[in-house]
């Protein structure tokens, strides 16, 4: 056996940045999951990751920071996600939108872009040993930011999120939050982007989120086992990508799938599972 897992301890000395950062994602994607199945952003996410990725690209052309070229076409979608989308006609119509404009201008960019093709390659897809100590620097302050933001509203925004109506009626700033996670879930976008591409952020940002969700509606336990399935793909899909020369992507992908079918079955036994004792108590 040669090469792949035949080195793989080397090789596993690579990828440190890669592993913290993956981690550091999944913390994130999982807590931030949760809001966004709540406030069905899903459609969001999506519309999101193309000016991330837009702004990965040119700043990829233009020789400076992917990172912050990243958080800015986040930052850019989220806002006007933000203050136009209030509603939610409005803001799948702005979504679809922006979409096809934030992938055409990462297209361009990378067309434009003279140097490697790996480089363009990651950005759609993610790259295994692409974090670098700056990248990781990013990536740890806005999962600060980001988490600090969302300790500092988690009450008033699961209660808007819940129930928008009477949240509003109650005196909280509906709007306000609706922009403050907005942004936050730009910066969460962001982080994923420059570790699993732009094409597959919803493997991390939805669909541990979604498994959670199938076994649980505890408001502490879905959001820990959300983070935990999160951290599970990230981290698991780049020790697998490791051995072999396929990108992280399909690995993390992967097992954020299987764990959410895990889950779905274990969802739909519960019931039948808990049935004779209901019967038996009454």
């Amino acid at each position: 056996m040669t090469g792949g897992f035949a080195n793989y301890a080397e090789l596993l000395a690579l990828v440190h940045n890669s592993l913290v950062a993956g981690a550091v994602l999944g913390l994130v994607g999982g807590v931030v999951g949760v809001f966004v199945l709540s406030r069905d952003l899903a459609f969001a996410v999506h519309g999101i990751s193309e000016l991330s990725f837009a702004g990965a690209a040119a700043a990829l052309l233009l020789s400076v920071n992917v990172a912050i070229g990243s958080i800015v076409g986040s930052l850019v979608a989220a806002v006007l996600i933000g203050v136009l989308g209030a509603r939610g006609r409005d803001r799948s119509s702005i979504i679809g939108v922006l979409m096809p404009f934030g992938l055409g201008l990462g297209v361009l960019f990378l067309a434009l872009y003279k140097g490697r093709a790996s480089n363009k390659f990651g950005l759609l897809t993610g790259q295994i040993v692409a974090v670098d100590d700056p990248q990781l620097g990013w990536l740890v302050g806005t999962a600060v930011v980001v988490l600090a933001a969302l300790v500092l509203v988690w009450r008033p925004l699961t209660f808007a999120s819940i129930d928008p109506d009477v949240a509003a009626a109650r005196g909280i700033p509906v709007r306000a939050l609706s922009v403050v996670f907005t942004l936050a879930l730009g910066l969460s976008v962001a982080m994923a982007v420059q570790v699993v591409g732009a094409l597959l952020v919803l493997s991390l940002l939805i669909t541990p989120a979604a498994a959670a969700a199938r076994i649980t509606a505890s408001p502490v336990l879905m959001p820990v086992l959300s983070v935990l399935f999160a951290v599970v793909s990230s981290v698991g899909g780049i020790l697998l990508a490791l051995g072999g020369s396929i990108p992280i992507s399909p690995y993390v992908t992967t097992i954020s799938f299987v764990i959410y079918l895990v889950c779905r079955a274990i969802g739909v036994l519960q019931p039948r599972v808990s049935a004779p004792s209901t019967v038996s108590a009454s």
